[in-house]
């Protein structure tokens, strides 16, 4: 396992990625350390998140909020905004509730252990792994999909997931070394990122690909396998766009539970089955011939658009006119802007 570990480790040193918040193998060996916030920032960004969708977002959050200390104190509603277009929007908001905490429990300071970070609010048992180890050079044992994959075709496990997920942790963390497992964590991920990928796998490049026991067999690109999953099912909502005269935006800000809470969007019915309308006022409402569609994690969404115009004295039953000015599409979640997009031009200047 040490000789495996190993020989992993200095495929990395040669061919690790470049990310924002990763120190160099080269750099590390010197003694530079990665910052805590920026690799806490990131695994929490890239919860269900390519690393090619958040390296731009990870750097502004960064330029906006250079410390913890700065996002703790940061409005929610700029992060809201901020987080715009990533996606799974409980993840903004554990964000903040984190970098609270760890400011009003720890003065700052992030700690350095599984067993602490676990404490702390929005962080799991994968990422309290992976700052622990990453951040802190603890001998953690950090899983994601990647290195379940890896796992499965180095040791050609056939029982899918999510049953085999404890046999393949137990895989990973046998292989974690007690030195560099910082660069390890990144390491087994890289491969599985770059290299031992879903399809097609690069098996002649690979580090592993002696001891690979699917290799061997014939079986990697088959595993891992996954229990069928049920079919997706839909949802449809009714969304209202209503602009004023003077060019404002009737929006509401989503209650903080549930699916895009704390983002801005249009009033609308619930998604159900068959939901009901609920326009935010009496108005002669015009329903698009297109409508708007989203796929979330667990369901497709459907939305009906009904648009209409407002007079200066409009009193909306929700929601609240927001002026031109300070009205930016790029701060509405995907979902929405997709309505917004649909929408704009039936209701643009006159």
């Amino acid at each position: 396992m040490r000789d495996l570990s190993s020989e992993l480790l200095a495929w990395y040193d040669a061919h690790a990625r470049e990310m924002p918040w990763r120190v160099a193998p080269a750099d590390r060996k010197a003694g530079v350390l990665p910052d805590p916030y920026a690799v806490w920032m990131s695994e929490v960004m890239l919860q269900q998140t390519t690393v090619a969708a958040v390296r731009d977002y990870h750097r502004k959050f960064l330029q906006i909020w250079p410390t913890v200390h700065d996002l703790a104190a940061a409005d929610d509603a700029d992060v809201m905004a901020a987080w715009a277009g990533l996606g799974y929007y409980a993840r903004a908001r554990n964000l903040l509730k984190c970098a609270r905490a760890v400011v009003a429990d720890y003065d700052g300071i992030f700690p350095e252990t599984y067993a602490e970070l676990l404490k702390l609010p929005g962080i799991g048992p994968y990422t309290a792994a992976a700052v622990a180890a990453i951040a802190f050079d603890r001998r953690e044992t950090v899983v994601d999909g990647n290195v379940e994959r890896v796992m499965a075709r180095l040791h050609d496990i056939h029982a899918p997931l999510p049953g085999s997920k404890a046999e393949l942790t137990a895989r990973a963390e046998e292989l974690t070394p007690q030195d560099r497992p910082g660069d390890y964590a990144q390491a087994v991920m890289d491969l599985g990122a770059t290299i031992c990928t879903p399809r097609s796998p690069a098996c002649g490049i690979c580090p592993w690909r002696e001891p690979c026991a699917a290799r061997d067999a014939g079986t990697a690109g088959e595993l891992p396998k996954k229990t069928p999953k049920k079919k997706t099912p839909t949802r449809f909502g009714i969304v209202y766009v209503a602009r004023r005269k003077d060019g404002a935006w009737l929006l509401e800000t989503r209650p903080e539970n549930g699916l895009l809470g704390g983002m801005l969007g249009w009033p609308g019915s619930a998604w159900t089955d068959d939901p009901e309308p609920q326009p935010p006022f009496e108005a002669e409402w015009t329903e698009l011939s297109e409508e708007a569609r989203h796929t979330f994690t667990h369901f497709h969404l459907r939305l009906k658009i009904m648009t209409a115009r407002a007079g200066l004295d409009t009193r909306p039953l929700r929601g609240e006119f927001l002026s031109q000015g300070k009205f930016n599409p790029t701060a509405l979640p995907t979902a929405m802007r997709k309505v917004f997009d649909l929408a704009h031009l039936t209701l643009r200047d006159d």
